[in-house]
């Protein structure tokens, strides 16, 4: 069991790395939009992804788990079921969630990249949700040495 200042540090930064991990989805499903790459190279691009992006979320879950956080698991918990399921729903011959066949003839570009804004927003608000529960974390006593009287004490 971590200290809570180090956990949520630690929650923060796997969240931080997922921002910048969606930022890249959605500027290579722009490229993919505006036929700057082709479709086969941005799904092994963002294939390569999907398991470390979910293995990342479970970890944090398992974390939240063991330090006893459990509003923070209670809120992550949907995310890695849906991205378990999103994994789960592929069929045996598919290239993976992005496959390059389904993205141009059944259209699902566009849902895609409305999928990675919607991720884009949900982990934007955990960012900060985890940036205050570092804050209280380390904030958590008294940082200013107070006595009896209204009279603070500091330590120059």
């Amino acid at each position: 069991m971590l200290p809570e200042p180090a956990t949520h540090f630690i929650t923060l930064a796997i969240y931080g790395a997922i921002l910048l991990l969606l930022i890249y989805y959605v500027l290579n499903l722009a490229d993919l939009e505006c036929d700057y790459i082709n479709a086969q190279e941005c799904c092994a691009r963002l294939n390569f992804w999907v398991i470390p992006k979910f293995g990342s979320h479970l970890i944090l879950c398992a974390l939240l788990l063991v330090d006893g956080h459990w509003l923070l698991l209670l809120i992550n918990s949907p995310m890695v079921i849906w991205l378990g399921y999103e994994l789960h729903k592929q069929p045996r011959d598919s290239l993976g969630v992005y496959d390059p066949v389904d993205i141009h003839s059944r259209g699902l570009l566009k849902i895609h990249l409305r999928n990675t804004m919607i991720y884009l927003g949900y982990y934007f608000i955990m960012f900060f949700i985890a940036l205050y529960y570092m804050m209280a974390a380390l904030l958590k006593g008294d940082p200013i040495k107070r006595h009896e009287g209204d009279e603070i004490v500091t330590d120059f």
